[in-house]
């Protein structure tokens, strides 16, 4: 039996320039987070050739990795190899969907993962997040980018470049364990109490992307002055630039906010947050605000009937968390 942990993640500024039809035509640019909530996936074998599969509130019994409705778990298992004699399930942290906390990807990636390893092959991140896009992007045709999977894969603070040729650099943005600390206490998430598909959002912004280049260009350029920022340590910038890229990204598509997530934010504003914005497609999940710890007290108040989720930065990637494995059947 073994466990994969893979983390969610939080994007700081480029959202949107990770989709294709952006950077097909000029490179995209994304810094993004890894943080302390996971998604995990356990495997084990079974004496049988059935495949066990469970998640959420749903049971499926099959005797072949193509017989599973869980599209991910599928196309995970048929990329492996893995098509039968195992049970697997699957936990979250968080909700499986509609957070904008990138739960589907990170899930991908786990599963991948998790296959892999149970199969006694170990793989390379890039690996694991090049196969991810496949399953998530190619396979079965979502409407999404390339940062979550990337991410997910790798931890650690991320700058994130998308090339027109489908090639992804990552470069892990360093910092001491005391400057991780101290960053990470300046971000609250709040849950909007709205969970979305993000699907529609994302159909919309991609098929508007023409139109928005400017704004993307914009939250291109975004994105490195906080690449900048964070080198230099001048981490409340990262504050002003969520803003101003909270601002632009509402411009995308309808549906990115709401009347409620903007009085949300309003009174988050005013109660001393240098900034923010909801995190992933937009519509509902989480709403990520960048506060200095003296105003923290008082943000929580003003969002007093909004569920906070505590959270700390990751340095860590898709782990192995636990691995035992016996003599095979």
């Amino acid at each position: 039996m073994l466990i994969s942990q893979t983390p969610l993640r939080i994007s700081l500024a480029g959202g949107g320039t990770d989709l294709r039809a952006y950077y097909k035509d000029s490179d995209g640019f994304v810094v993004s987070t890894a943080i302390d909530k996971y998604v995990y996936v356990l495997i084990k074998e079974r004496f049988d050739d059935k495949i066990y599969l469970n998640y959420a509130a749903r049971k499926e019994i099959v005797d072949d990795i193509s017989e599973i409705q869980h599209e991910l778990v599928r196309e995970a298992g048929i990329i492996t190899g893995l098509r039968r004699g195992f049970e697997l399930a699957t936990f979250a942290d968080i909700p499986s969907e509609g957070s904008g906390l990138g739960s589907s990807s990170s899930l991908t990636v786990g599963l991948l993962n998790a296959m892999y390893t149970f199969r006694g092959r170990q793989v390379t991140h890039d690996q694991l997040a090049e196969e991810a896009c496949a399953i998530e992007i190619e396979i079965l045709k979502k409407p999404i980018g390339k940062q979550d999977q990337y991410i997910a894969a790798q931890g650690g603070l991320c700058a994130i470049t998308f090339h027109g040729s489908e090639r992804v650099t990552t470069e892990r943005l360093e910092l001491t364990e005391r400057e991780r600390h101290y960053l990470g206490q300046h971000f609250m998430l709040f849950f909007t109490n709205i969970t979305r598909q993000a699907s529609s959002i994302l159909t919309e912004q991609r098929e508007k992307t023409g139109e928005n280049r400017q704004s993307l260009q914009e939250i291109h350029a975004l994105g490195k002055k906080i690449e900048v920022a964070v080198r230099a340590k001048h981490f409340d910038e990262i504050g002003e630039v969520l803003d101003e890229n909270w601002r632009l990204k509402k411009q995308l598509a309808s549906g990115i906010t709401t009347k409620e997530i903007d009085e949300m934010y309003d009174r988050a504003k005013k109660a001393g947050a240098l900034g923010g914005k909801v995190a992933g497609a937009g519509g509902g999940g989480f709403l990520l605000l960048y506060v200095k710890p003296e105003n923290q007290a008082k943000v929580r108040d003003a969002l007093s009937t909004y569920r906070q989720m505590p959270f700390m930065l990751d340095n860590f990637g898709a782990t192995i968390i636990f691995n035992q494995r016996r003599y095979q059947w």
